[in-house]
């Protein structure tokens, strides 16, 4: 056998080389863990969850399956890794959007502000968000299942919030008439919607606008305490 020949050993049967994958350099393997997970989000997000596997996240990441496999034991140990991550992510980022409840005095005010700290992280990390507020329809139902908890977690402390400003005994007597459960599903249900609209038309309101019709429309159903 020629040298030649030898040298081909790696060609395609055409008779071209085939073209090797990029080599991954050695990061620390929670770094690689990182970055895999990131892989795999993008890949649900652009696809769907019925086209991840480990051949599509380790091409989004540029790296071996082998790569994959030496960071996670399988598909199942990655997207349970995945979904604790943006699950904690994201609920600690949605608590961080309501303000300091010492500001309670001012309803319209602190609602203002919460809008403003979503609109913020809707733009900081869209991705997350795509999966919450516009699941795809084959969507696993632990993962919906795990979402819907969150959502019931949060609406509770808005439910709380509003219990706070309407037992307050200087607010106006008609002020307790307003059922803080159903205006804190309200409230929930309108700030998904709008961003929802901020994933798919970011023109379409100007955030700004939405800030002050919640300041104006907050502000005459829980007036300010004195």
């Amino acid at each position: 056998m020629s040298a030649s020949t030898s040298s081909d050993s790696s060609a395609s049967p055409e008779g071209k080389p085939r073209k090797r994958r990029p080599y991954a350099p050695r990061v620390p393997i929670e770094q690689r863990r990182e970055q895999l997970l990131d892989a795999a989000l993008a890949v649900i997000v652009n696809d769907g969850y019925d086209r991840v596997s480990i051949d599509a996240i380790a091409k989004r990441a540029d790296v071996a399956r082998s790569v994959v496999y030496g960071a996670f034991e399988n598909l199942d140990a990655l997207l349970t890794a995945l979904l604790d991550r943006q699950q904690a992510r994201a609920f600690a980022r949605l608590l961080a959007t309501i303000p300091d409840p010492a500001n309670l005095r001012d309803p319209a005010e602190f609602a203002a502000e919460a809008v403003r700290r979503m609109s913020a992280m809707l733009r900081e990390d869209p991705d997350t968000w795509r999966l919450i507020l516009l699941p795809p329809g084959n969507m696993p139902t632990l993962v919906r299942d795990r979402i819907e908890t969150d959502r019931e977690r949060f609406r509770l402390r808005v439910e709380q919030w509003i219990s706070l400003t309407l037992t307050d005994r200087s607010a106006p007597k008609r002020a307790p008439q307003l059922d803080p459960q159903i205006l804190a599903h309200a409230l929930v249900a309108c700030a998904e919607h709008f961003g929802r609209l901020a994933l798919t038309d970011p023109g379409k309101i100007d955030p700004s606008r939405l800030i002050g019709q919640v300041q104006v429309i907050l502000g005459a159903v829980l007036p300010r305490t004195r």
